[in-house]
């Protein structure tokens, strides 16, 4: 299996470090191949604009997914941008790993699909959900929150997790057509011991392990 984890956190030692850490372990034994997009590390730029292309197709106004279509005809992306398409086009499982910040991803993952999945490449008219274009490839969230699972049961102060998982699990995943996995989440990370915290990766690692 070839496996793409992408990865939003600042800090490399954080426990979502620990858990791309254990990503790449996995799935960098025998008959696996593994990349990563360490988003931080890599300085990877979240903002939209016409430094995403190499060409033109409107000078005088500016509209992301024209222009994506027309990169997507002429192979025109700029470097960075390709890098990350092919990539996701080279993967059969992709990860995102990041901490729930203000019930989404951090920025600068937001920014790397806005960029990232582009239209003419990733999706188009019509293709997308079961007529997706990554249609055959599995797709999963691992995350940490800062709350206990207690607090993001249905009717619980923060609502039901798979609600606020939605957004990206249907309105990412689905909508370009992959196959969605069941997320890995971290409940409370931060406040955990250590033996708590090495018992969630030895968790992840099963989680991986099973994943055909």
């Amino acid at each position: 299996m070839k496996t793409l984890a992408v990865l939003a956190h600042p800090e490399r030692k954080s426990f979502n470090g620990a858990m791309y850490d254990v990503a790449k372990d996995v799935f960098s034994q025998p008959g696996h191949e593994f990349k990563g997009s360490d988003l931080y590390r890599m300085n990877f730029d979240p903002v939209s604009d016409r430094r995403n292309f190499k060409t033109i197709a409107d000078p005088h106004y500016f509209k992301q997914q024209v222009e994506e279509a027309h990169a997507a005809k002429h192979n025109t992306f700029s470097p960075d941008i390709a890098e990350e398409i092919e990539k996701l086009y080279w993967c059969d499982l992709l990860i995102f790993q990041f901490p729930l910040w203000w019930f989404s991803v951090p920025a600068i993952m937001k920014g790397w699909v806005d960029k990232v999945f582009a239209m003419g490449k990733i999706y188009d008219e019509g293709l997308w959900y079961e007529k997706g274009m990554l249609k055959g490839k599995k797709a999963m969230l691992a995350l940490t929150t800062g709350a206990g699972e207690e607090e993001f049961e249905p009717g619980a102060g923060h609502g039901d997790i798979n609600q606020v998982l939605a957004p990206l699990n249907h309105g990412i995943f689905g909508f370009v057509g992959c196959e969605i996995l069941p997320p890995f989440i971290a409940w409370a990370a931060a406040q955990k011991t250590d033996a708590e915290r090495r018992a969630y990766l030895e968790q992840y690692r099963e989680v991986l392990s099973k994943i055909k």
